[in-house]
């Protein structure tokens, strides 16, 4: 499960596009503008954005070299009926990952969404060995030293992103965005919480997950 920030301001394709995501398992939430999608992006982490070029007040063109100056690193689609290599090669050259034209299959849109999240998500092997601990993500399991991990969804959900970037720093935002939907209330303290129930189901054989203050969460590997 993913956050997707969806930016298109027709009421019937946006409909469409959140139908396929939720279908695929993420949640969606739609800005109609470029000025709510930058507010949305700075209130509410999100592991992609979907964004229109042609929107009503500033083109998505202007949206995307706005977020990519604030710092973000969020994987981002452009949607879009231009189909002129200019419009293309500006999209990416400003930062775009990814360049779709409208009209499109739903299919190859779920395909694109995947392999941005798989791109920015780190080793996509179902089966991960670190040390002692052993995670099978086709089965959303894992056990230490042979002792099965009794993990509840979303503690599940927070040691599959750690695993995913092994010896690498993951944010709290960034666990934000992947564990939880856009309607759940996060207090400051969640993420703090499922990273203390992790550590006490890890110990004592298992990687240990460090802090790091006003970074996030590192799982290490020895």
């Amino acid at each position: 499960m993913a956050r997707i920030l969806l930016v298109e301001d027709d009421p019937a394709l946006s409909r469409g596009i959140i139908a396929v995501l939720k279908a695929a398992g993420h949640a969606a939430h739609c800005a109609k503008d470029g000025e709510t999608a930058l507010l949305l992006a700075d209130a509410e982490p999100c592991s992609l954005v979907i964004l229109d070029i042609g929107l009503p007040d500033i083109s998505g063109f202007e949206v995307l070299k706005r977020l990519r100056a604030r710092g973000s690193k969020t994987p981002i689609l452009i949607l879009s009926a231009r189909d002129h290599v200019t419009d293309r090669v500006k999209g990416l050259d400003l930062g775009a990952d990814d360049y779709l034209l409208k009209p499109f299959n739903a299919r190859e849109l779920g395909a694109r969404v995947r392999a941005l999240l798989r791109r920015d998500g780190g080793d996509p092997c179902p089966v991960l060995v670190i040390g002692n601990l052993t995670i099978d993500r086709s089965r959303a399991t894992a056990e230490v030293c042979g002792r099965p991990l009794q993990l509840r969804r979303r503690e599940w959900a927070v040691l599959d992103r750690l695993t995913a970037k092994v010896g690498d720093v993951v944010s709290k935002e960034r666990l934000i965005a992947e564990v939880f939907n856009y309607d759940d209330a996060v207090a400051r303290n969640t993420v703090e919480v499922y990273v203390a129930r992790l550590r006490r189901k890890l110990e004592p054989d298992g990687p240990a997950i460090k802090t790091l203050k006003g970074l996030g969460y590192m799982l290490q590997a020895s």
